[in-house]
C-alpha cells in the first residue's frame, strides 16, 4: 500500500464505523479520537518515539508529549529509556491495556484495510481528507458532549 497511513486510518475507521463496545478497562479513560489515532500507531506499528508519533500523526511533537502524559499518568502508556540512545524515549502501550486496546482497535481493522486496498492513490487521498475534517468535528461535538467516542 505504499506511504498510505492503514495504521492510523484504521485506528480512525474503528471510531467511526460501528463504534464497536468500549472495553471495561478502558471505560473510564475518556479516550477522543485523537488518542485512539495515537493508540492505532502504537498497536499495528510498535513502541516508538514521540517524534516519530508526531510525525505520523502529522501533528506537532509537543502534541504528541501532551497526548502521550494524558495516557501515562493512568497507566496506559509506559515511557522507557532506548537502550540504543539513553536520551531518547520510547513509548509504548503499557502490558495491562494490551488486550482491551487491541479489542477496541481491531473491530473494523482488517475489513477497512481490504477497502482500502481497492483504493488508487488519489481516492484515498480524499478519504483521508476526509476523515480529517470527520474528526475535527467529533473532537468539537466532544467538546459540548465529553463522552463521544
Amino acid at each position: 500500500m505504499g506511504s498510505f497511513p492503514v495504521s492510523l486510518f484504521s485506528g480512525r475507521w474503528t471510531i467511526i464505523c460501528g463504534r464497536p463496545p468500549i472495553p471495561p478497562a478502558l471505560q473510564a479513560l475518556d479516550l477522543a479520537p485523537r488518542h485512539l489515532a495515537l493508540l492505532a500507531h502504537l498497536e499495528y506499528d510498535g513502541p516508538t518515539g514521540v517524534n516519530e508519533l508526531a510525525a505520523r500523526l502529522e501533528v506537532a511533537p509537543t502534541t504528541v508529549s501532551l497526548m502521550v502524559s494524558e495516557l501515562s499518568r493512568p497507566g496506559v502508556l509506559q515511557r522507557d529509556t532506548d537502550p540504543a540512545d539513553r536520551r531518547r524515549r520510547i513509548v509504548a502501550i503499557a502490558p495491562a491495556y494490551a488486550a482491551p486496546i487491541s479489542e477496541r482497535l481491531s473491530g473494523s481493522a482488517s475489513a477497512w484495510e481490504r477497502v482500502i486496498r481497492g483504493l488508487d492513490p488519489a481516492e484515498r487521498a480524499t478519504v483521508v481528507t476526509a476523515l480529517h475534517a470527520y474528526e475535527t468535528a467529533l473532537e468539537q461535538a466532544g467538546d459540548r458532549h465529553p463522552n463521544v467516542l
